[in-house]
């Protein structure tokens, strides 16, 4: 069905059809080979969180990082808000369409149920390439009638094959503008990741935006605690699971070419939170820095 017959039927009825559409999609042959058997950092992070798609050899590894770094549940949930804060943000900037990268396992609020609650036409494409995540991906595809969502199973290393995906480009108008989701991602990402930022900023148009989340291991309220930021990584790392903290200069290059949403690189708790009191030592148990760029 072309676009404009899709625009003759009844708001209630494209939603459907758009929902149906991305669900083929998604379909795949045969069984999904979740790799139960070790932690991947999606279930752990969902562990954290308290949600259930999880299994003993994410729990175990995630038992093992609270001991190391108990705050991480912390980081977890602050993470969370973030998402919810900045894509409030860019909704009242009147951004209409969103790009999540590094989905992970569905866990309400998703992006688009908080873009949505402000703009209901709005589109949100989900990005993610754990098997897991794929098997739940029907649950961020229950769109409102007016807006709509697609999922692609793509690697965030590969920005160039995530822009030429035909769910991506059905979805979302690259000539409008389109924000950019790397929530807690990046530092789990090989190779040259600011060359994964500016693939995928480049051709999208003016008035698009980058936000980000990344770990870190320097804090604004107080000394660096490297020992027990280093010992949580050092968890992934022994499991298999590349990962590697930022500095704040290293987080601001990201968003070269880009300008900074006041108040630039912050610890996410801090984003945009004027007057809101954090006691001591809160920075270091969030450990993550966020931002929000706009491309003009």
């Amino acid at each position: 069905m072309d676009s404009v017959r899709t625009r003759r039927l009844p708001h209630i009825f494209v939603g459907r059809l758009h929902r149906l559409r991305s669900a083929r999609r998604i379909c795949v042959s045969g069984p999904i080979d979740l790799r139960t058997d070790v932690p991947h950092s999606a279930r752990m992070y969902d562990y954290f969180l308290g949600g259930r798609d999880n299994y003993e050899a994410d729990r175990q590894a995630g038992d093992k990082a609270l001991q190391e770094f108990p705050a991480v549940r912390v980081t977890a949930r602050t993470n969370r808000d973030f998402m919810r804060h900045a894509t409030r943000y860019l909704a009242g900037q009147g951004v209409r369409q969103f790009l999540d990268i590094g989905t992970g396992i569905p866990t309400e609020p998703n992006l688009h149920q908080v873009a949505q609650e402000l703009a209901p036409e709005a589109r949100v494409v989900y990005v993610d390439n754990d098997p897991i995540v794929l098997s739940h991906a029907r649950a961020l595809l229950v769109s409102s009638p007016e807006g709509r969502t697609a999922y692609v199973q793509a690697d965030a290393g590969k920005p160039a094959d995530i822009l030429s995906a035909p769910e991506l480009l059905e979805t979302l108008d690259l000539s409008q503008p389109v924000a950019v989701s790397l929530m807690a991602l990046l530092h789990f990402v090989p190779g040259d990741v600011y060359e994964v930022v500016r693939t995928l900023m480049e051709p999208l148009a003016p008035g698009s935006y980058l936000a980000m989340s990344h770990v870190t291991t320097e804090f604004d309220d107080g000394p660096d605690d490297p020992e027990g930021m280093a010992r949580l990584l050092q968890v992934y790392i022994d499991r298999g699971i590349p990962v590697r903290p930022r500095t704040r200069a290293e987080v601001e290059k990201f968003f070269d070419g880009l300008e900074l949403v006041d108040p630039g690189v912050r610890v996410i708790h801090r984003w945009r939170n004027e007057g809101i009191e954090h006691p001591a030592g809160h920075d270091k148990q969030v450990s993550l820095y966020g931002a929000v760029g706009k491309k003009v």
